[in-house]
């Protein structure tokens, strides 16, 4: 719905992550989230209990190669606690993917945290397309880590910078 002075107010959506790498399961989310929202903001976390592939400058680059032909979507990163962010972006809703039961159980935890810290945010939750509903980022990784092809996982820049990454690798 888009801003009208008179009917309705701007709709922001935040769909945060760690996109280490972006991968197609969190393309088909952002794409589809992206018709929901007048803007969305994919924000990068940086996730202390993760050693990441690529810094949080390269997570961003690729995702805005990535997601430029969706004009209201917005890369961004944060440090803070996602509430807070949530917060300062004035959006009113956090988007999650959900690919199986047991990510619907961890993010119900994380939607109940963020709603006691702030009331204002909801969460909704978009089921990942079921080709893609085994995929997570970890998994692309080791995947490119012991040079297996990834290019049905991610789109052919990640599959590209991530053989970069990995080309001084001897596969230990």
């Amino acid at each position: 719905m888009m801003t009208n002075e008179n009917t309705s107010t701007y709709r922001v959506a935040v769909y945060p992550g760690s996109f280490d790498p972006v991968t197609m399961g969190h393309m088909d989310i952002i794409t589809r989230a992206s018709k929901q929202f007048d803007l969305l903001i994919v924000a990068v976390l940086n996730n202390l209990s993760k050693n990441p592939l690529f810094t949080i400058e390269e997570r961003k680059d690729l995702l805005r190669q990535e997601t430029a032909h969706l004009p209201n979507v917005e890369i961004d990163s944060f440090r803070d606690l996602l509430a807070n962010y949530i917060r300062q972006k004035n959006a009113q809703v956090i988007v999650r993917g959900i690919r199986t039961v047991t990510d619907f159980e961890y993010e119900l935890q994380l939607a109940s945290t963020n709603h006691k810290l702030n009331p204002d945010a909801e969460t909704i939750f978009m089921m990942t397309h079921p080709k893609y509903s085994f995929l997570s980022s970890s998994l692309v990784k080791e995947i490119a880590h012991f040079n297996g092809d990834t290019t049905d996982l991610v789109s052919p820049e990640v599959h590209a910078a991530m053989r970069r990454k990995f080309s001084g690798d001897n596969g230990q």
